[in-house]
């Protein structure tokens, strides 16, 4: 039976006020996953409307009370596991493995919100002039649009609400076409948790509707921030969206995450990140390892490696037991991705293991001796291939890390810190991992990019500063010279 999605706004589970809806396909399988509102632009007013009335209360909440709506959110969506799990696999394709963790890190960055609703929200600092005082406030900014991607839907729904409503800001998630209901758990947790109407709200929309959407939401004079995690192209859209409203903006956006393997590397340790990096998620994470970048001396040890690990993992339906690797997102999105490996091919690289595809299925590839003539090299292919590029040195290795327009995510496997984090200095990248896989989070760190990766964090204590507004109030005491 396919799952039902309504807008949530002002705490009521809705329909579109024009009664539309539109379906999501099952993605694996045939039928339909999902039938879900569809709003317009008047139900996307609404929805800021509602946040807008919401926030005057909220943002005067208690801290202890926001924090505890917060802490019960974090539970009640580790009580609906088996749902999300469901949905996810339905929706998107997802493994439980997957989905499962999606859960525990929403539940961590709930629990970690929670104890930032208690910020600073005031200091005092001397200026040049002794007899006036001057008082910096921070304070929360109004409504925040969220707009959250599908390929972590139950962690990126949950960034883009959790510190913003921490912080008393009200809030909008807007659902990725792909997983309206995955996308609702969320929300549907937080009105379960006790926030009041008004404080969290859904917007669910047919993929012709999201431009006008979007604009609709940004556009909206409640709205003060966005925070967007999907693709460049679209967050270029965005951004210039933004731009003409004069709206601020937190961009996390894809990637082209290298893993440098120095000569000195713990082997075995390096080929389990580099195919947990290539192959979590069948590869459809911003910080998924798209190349692995080798010293040529050690490449076979680690290529012969990581082929063995990918032959050993189990692929087909998700829902099916032991099955460790479900499909992409679409069966265009796996022939965009063989793509990229023939096209590599046909350059001159060699296909070591996997590659095969059958309808939305990929098989996991290693795909050896990559170099800067193949689209691979620089395009971010969101798919299960594990991109193998030689190099000669240390500082080649850096050269060819920081040869991306991207820097989100990276990391770098040596026996000797000390020289790895050396590497990690020199590298064009927000977040870094050392004798780690590149797909690693955790709330309590700030998360984002450079370049074209985006700009901002929407992670950690450093992303109050992103969904607060710092004011200066200076305090004269009257007595100074103000002859015109």
């Amino acid at each position: 039976m396919a799952f039902e999605t309504k807008l949530i706004v002002n705490g009521a589970f809705t329909d579109a006020q024009s009664r539309a809806v539109y379906t999501r396909e099952c993605a694996v399988g045939d039928g339909v996953a999902t039938v879900s509102a569809s709003a317009d632009i008047n139900d996307a007013r609404s929805a800021a409307n509602a946040a807008a009335a919401a926030f005057a209360g909220w943002s005067a909440t208690d801290d202890a009370d926001r924090s505890a709506v917060l802490l019960r959110a974090a539970d009640v969506l580790l009580a609906k596991a088996d749902t999300i799990v469901e949905a996810m696999a339905q929706e998107t394709g997802a493994t439980e493995e997957w989905a499962r963790f999606n859960c525990q890190i929403a539940a961590e960055m709930f629990r970690h919100a929670a104890k930032m609703t208690g910020f600073s929200r005031q200091a005092e600092r001397q200026g040049f002039d002794e007899a006036v005082r001057s008082i910096l406030l921070r304070q929360p900014v109004g409504v925040v649009l969220g707009i959250a991607p599908w390929n972590a839907p139950i962690t990126l729904a949950t960034r883009a609400v959790a510190v913003p409503l921490a912080v008393g800001n009200t809030v909008v998630l807007k659902a990725s076409e792909k997983c309206p209901k995955t996308h609702s758990l969320v929300i549907e947790a937080l009105v379960e948790a006790g926030a009041p109407p008004g404080v969290a709200n859904l917007v669910t929309n047919a993929p012709n509707m999201a431009s006008e959407i979007v604009e609709a939401l940004i556009s909206h004079a409640a709205v003060r921030r966005i925070n967007f995690t999907g693709s460049t192209r679209v967050g270029r859209t965005v951004a210039e969206t933004c731009a003409r409203h004069l709206k601020p903006a937190v961009l996390e956006l894809s990637g082209k995450s290298a893993m440098i393997v120095l000569s000195d590397a713990d082997l075995d340790q390096a080929a389990k990140a580099a195919a947990h990096g290539a192959y979590f998620n069948q590869g459809q994470i911003c910080m998924s390892t798209e190349r692995i970048i080798v010293d040529a001396a050690i490449a076979d040890d680690l290529v012969a490696r990581i082929a063995e690990i990918a032959r050993n993992i189990r692929v087909g339906n998700p829902q099916k037991k032991g099955v460790q690797f479900g499909p992409l997102i679409s069966a265009d999105a796996a022939v965009r991705v063989q793509n990229l490996v023939e096209d590599a091919v046909d350059k001159g690289a060699s296909l070591v293991v996997g590659g095969g595809v059958f309808k939305s299925t990929m098989d996991p590839a290693v795909l050896d001796n990559v170099d800067a003539s193949m689209r691979i090299y620089s395009e971010e292919s969101f798919g299960p291939v594990a991109s193998i590029i030689r190099v000669s040195s240390e500082e080649e290795a850096i050269t060819v890390a920081n040869d991306t327009e991207y820097g989100l995510a990276a990391s770098v496997h040596s026996r000797d810190t000390e020289r790895a984090l050396n590497v990690a200095e020199h590298l064009e990248c927000g977040v870094c991992q050392i004798n780690g896989s590149t797909v690693y989070d955790d709330a309590n760190m700030p998360f984002g990019g450079t370049k074209a990766s985006g700009y901002g964090k929407l992670s950690g204590e450093e992303s109050i500063n992103e969904f607060t507004e710092l004011r200066w109030i200076a305090v004269h005491k009257g007595s100074e010279d103000l002859t015109l």
